[in-house]
């Protein structure tokens, strides 16, 4: 049930208390019980069930009883709940009779009962109430008044039920484990593998290279532009070339493939010479012949919509097992054979090359760190991350990342820690967009996006994430961490045990594990003062009060906790005691 608003009620207590109206007599004194501490579940809202005890002649024959429970945090209400009200038959009476000649409006009519002023009465009161995150700690009070004449009243006030809201303790933000991942530095020899192909036009039956036919001379140009850079590069070694020529589909077999051999033979005398090869390292360079075959000619008949497609395709399907001769037997056959002829053999003759090349390893740190101001082209992916492990602050280490991910972008350690270093920034959107760039994630880099997530406070898109990686620890925490936060504890406390830290004691104090939380604060080395308070909280329910004092102390230096101290149930014994109010007024300034 939502808060139910009386905001007659509140304001007119005050000019009551003013006016000097009597005080209930204490032999006649209205209680609840079971006062209890309630915690927030996860609708953050906590469930009253109480009776509210009203004596015999807790009021007059000729007035009423109004018992209104509020959500107070220190002096400010927050909300009125449903009340109670009890009509002694006088005053029901005189109300039936102001309505009637006054027409005068009760606002608490929906809520108002007969009952007799002199018996004892035991009233069961049940209400959910709303508990606002923001509350760290606090209490359902009663307010109490015994109107006789529906302007006076009589006010007292009573506890009903008190807040603790442990889990707002813990920050996501400022507590999640962020995998950083250091990787190990390998020397491995990075060798280099390439591809290319040059269209070439040769005289027919002819292998010899003419650069002044068609585009031949671009051709070759490029192709050795591509080895030649290598070979004038002092970091890399050319290991090998192969060079096939491809043979025409149409034609002998066997001559054909002697033909294209002979033609992968002229290209590499070519950029032997270009390249000014030492004899010796001319077993470098190799040659072979690659048959084109007929497919390129079905491919480009299918592509064109050639009505005799099919015939084509079912000579090959037919004759697969065979060499081109027989295919091309059948084939010429065909009527379409002139068109096959004329538009489909390609006049173009290809002859591919493939290369490998060793690029210097670069195995100390000065090496690396040298040349990755010159040559970061140079560098494999792990020793980019070597460097980046080298760098001292953020900026640099970002620039490193960014470079690593500019010639590797499927570098899974670089997207992570950039994005980690992002998020330390507090900029969840670098840090998503890094990672967007990704086509697969490791375990880590889902604990990473989902950190995303929750800086964007969009904890459901993170728990969906984090729910499915709880082997990984780092995520197991992180999860608990937000069902603590939505007030999921059993579920929170079942994933962070074993854990010794100030946000696993807090989980384990939230339900009622205080031994658990009293051994966590043991082992954890934390001073700080939020540490500090949740040692106080231990030593409170565990009603050690010089430990209570030695951890109050510096833990209300910090003015939230001292604040929240003033209402934390836990420390609702040690209220009136001189040193807790010194430390609470003080902020714990005191030798």
């Amino acid at each position: 049930m939502r808060f139910k608003s009386v905001s007659i009620l509140y304001p007119a207590f005050f000019s009551m208390l003013l006016a000097g109206c009597a005080t209930v007599k204490t032999d006649r004194q209205v209680y609840v019980s079971p006062v209890r501490t309630l915690t927030p579940d996860s609708t953050s809202s906590v469930q009253v069930d109480v009776t509210v005890h009203v004596p015999e002649k807790a009021f007059s024959r000729r007035s009423r009883l109004i018992v209104v429970p509020q959500l107070m945090q220190h002096d400010r209400m927050l909300a009125e709940l449903t009340p109670v009200v009890l009509d002694a038959p006088i005053y029901q009476k005189k109300m039936e009779r102001r309505k009637e000649l006054e027409d005068y409006h009760d606002p608490y009519t929906p809520w108002a009962q007969g009952v007799e002023h002199n018996r004892a009465y035991d009233l069961v009161y049940r209400e959910r109430v709303f508990v606002p995150d923001s509350i760290s700690a606090g209490q359902i009070v009663a307010v109490l008044s015994a109107d006789g004449c529906g302007s006076c009243g009589v006010v007292d006030t009573i506890d009903v039920a008190y807040i603790s809201n442990l889990p707002n303790l813990i920050e996501p933000k400022k507590s999640l484990q962020l995998n950083w991942i250091e990787p190990e530095f390998v020397i491995r020899p990075k060798v280099m593998k390439g591809r290319g192909e040059a269209l070439l036009q040769f005289v027919i039956n002819r292998y010899d290279i003419n650069l002044s036919l068609g585009r031949n001379r671009e051709e070759m140009n490029r192709m050795l532009g591509t080895l030649q850079t290598i070979v004038n590069d002092s970091l890399a070694t050319l290991n090998s070339v192969s060079i096939y020529g491809m043979a025409s589909a149409d034609g002998p077999f066997a001559f054909n493939t002697t033909l294209s051999r002979n033609r992968a033979n002229s290209a590499r005398k070519w950029l032997e010479n270009q390249l000014n090869i030492n004899l010796e390292d001319n077993i470098r360079f190799s040659i072979g012949s690659r048959p084109e075959g007929w497919l390129p000619v079905l491919e480009a008949m299918r592509a064109d919509r050639h009505p005799d497609t099919l015939q084509v395709k079912n000579i090959l399907d037919k004759y697969n097992a065979e060499n081109d001769d027989v295919a091309e037997r059948y084939i010429r056959r065909l009527a379409c054979w002139p068109d096959i002829r004329a538009k489909y053999l390609q006049k173009d003759r290809k002859v591919e090359y493939e290369y490998t090349y060793t690029i210097k390893s670069f195995t100390t740190d000065e090496e690396l760190l040298s040349f990755y101001v010159t040559r970061p082209d140079a560098f494999n992916e792990e020793e980019l991350l070597r460097v980046s492990t080298l760098k001292q602050t953020p900026e640099e280490k970002k620039e490193v990342y960014q470079t690593i991910l500019h010639y590797f972008p499927e570098s899974q350690v670089a997207a992570n820690n950039l994005a980690v270093l992002y998020l330390r920034e507090d900029n969840p959107d670098a840090a998503e967009a890094v990672l967007d760039r990704l086509k697969s994630y490791s375990p880590e880099l889902l604990n990473t996006r989902a950190a995303v997530y929750v800086y964007r406070n969009e904890q459901e898109k993170a728990i969906e994430l984090l729910r499915e990686e709880t082997e990984l620890p780092e995520a197991r925490y992180n999860l608990a961490l937000l069902k603590a936060r939505m007030r999921q504890l059993d579920e929170a406390y079942a994933l962070i045990r074993g854990y010794k830290d100030v946000n696993a004691a807090v989980i384990a104090l939230s339900v009622g594990q205080n031994d658990e939380a009293g051994r966590v604060m043991e082992e954890c080395e934390e001073v700080s003062p939020l540490a500090e308070y949740v040692r106080a909280l231990v030593s409170a329910r565990k009603e050690d009060e010089p430990g209570l004092w030695k951890h109050l102390r510096p833990a209300v230096v910090e003015p939230k906790f001292r604040l929240r101290a003033v209402t934390e149930p836990d420390f609702r014994p040690y209220r009136m005691e001189e040193e807790f109010q010194e430390l609470t007024n003080g902020g714990g300034n005191h030798e």
